[in-house]
C-alpha cells in the first residue's frame, strides 16, 4: 500500500505542473475564435466561390447586367463631379461615387488618319449589392450608364472583396485578420505547453510550409 502510495507521488511530481496563465491563454484564445466564426464563415464560403468559379465553372455567382442612355440637361455638365452629382440625384443614388476619373482630349491616329479624340469622364458608383459605370464622352448631350445587380452568392464574394464598402468594414475584416494570426500564434504555443510534442509540431509547421512553397512555385 506504501508502495502504491509512494509511486503515485513520484508520478505526480513528474508531471509538468500547468502554468496559471495558460487557463487564461486558452479562453482567449477560443473567446477570439468565437469573435472570428461569423466573419471567418462568409469569407470561407466567399473564398471558396472566388477559387473555383473559374476552373469549375461555378455559376452561383451572377451579376445582372443591363444598359442605358441618358439625355443630358442644358447646359452640359462643366466637370466630372457636377456629372457624378446629376447621376445621383437621377438614378437616386444615396452614396457619393467610388470613383471619379478623368482623360484629357488628345490626338490619335487610326489608319494612316490623325483625329481628334474628346475627352472622357468616368463615374463609378459600388456597393455589395449593385454597380453603376457611367461613361461620357465630353461634348456628346448623353451619358452611357451600365448597371449591375449581384444574386446571393455574388453579393457574399463582393463583401468578401469590400466592393463598395467602407472603413468600418475595412476595420471589421482588419479585426479578423489579427484574430487569425492570434489564434495561430497562441495555437502554436498551447500545442507545445500542453501536448509538449515540438518534434510534431515542427514537422507540421514544414510540411504545411512546403506544400505552400511547392503549389506557389508550380503556380509561376
Amino acid at each position: 500500500m506504501e508502495q502504491t502510495q509512494n509511486m503515485a507521488t513520484e508520478t505526480l511530481i513528474r508531471q509538468p505542473k500547468r502554468l496559471p496563465w495558460l487557463k487564461w491563454l486558452r479562453r482567449i484564445h477560443a473567446w477570439v475564435g468565437l469573435w472570428g466564426a461569423a466573419l471567418g464563415l462568409l469569407f470561407g464560403v466567399s473564398g471558396i466561390l472566388l477559387n473555383h468559379h473559374r476552373v469549375m465553372k461555378i455559376p452561383a455567382a451572377h451579376m445582372e447586367q443591363s444598359q442605358v442612355e441618358l439625355a443630358l440637361p442644358a447646359p452640359l455638365p462643366v466637370d466630372a463631379t457636377a456629372l457624378a452629382k446629376w447621376l445621383q440625384v437621377q438614378l437616386n443614388i444615396n452614396r457619393e461615387p467610388s470613383k471619379v476619373s478623368t482623360e484629357p482630349a488628345k490626338t490619335i491616329t487610326w489608319s494612316g488618319q490623325t483625329f481628334q479624340q474628346p475627352g472622357q469622364w468616368r463615374v463609378d458608383f459600388y456597393s455589395p449589392q449593385h454597380s453603376v459605370n457611367a461613361e461620357y464622352w465630353v461634348g456628346n448631350t448623353f451619358v452611357s450608364i451600365k448597371h449591375q445587380d449581384a444574386n446571393v452568392f455574388a453579393f457574399i464574394t463582393r463583401l468578401h472583396k469590400g466592393v463598395g464598402m467602407g472603413t468600418a468594414w475595412v476595420l471589421l475584416a482588419d479585426t479578423l485578420a489579427g484574430g487569425l494570426v492570434f489564434l495561430s500564434l497562441t495555437g502554436l504555443l498551447l500545442w507545445t505547453k500542453l501536448h509538449g510534442s515540438r518534434l510534431v509540431m515542427t514537422g507540421l509547421g514544414l510540411t504545411s510550409l512546403g506544400l505552400v512553397v511547392f503549389v506557389a512555385l508550380n503556380s509561376l
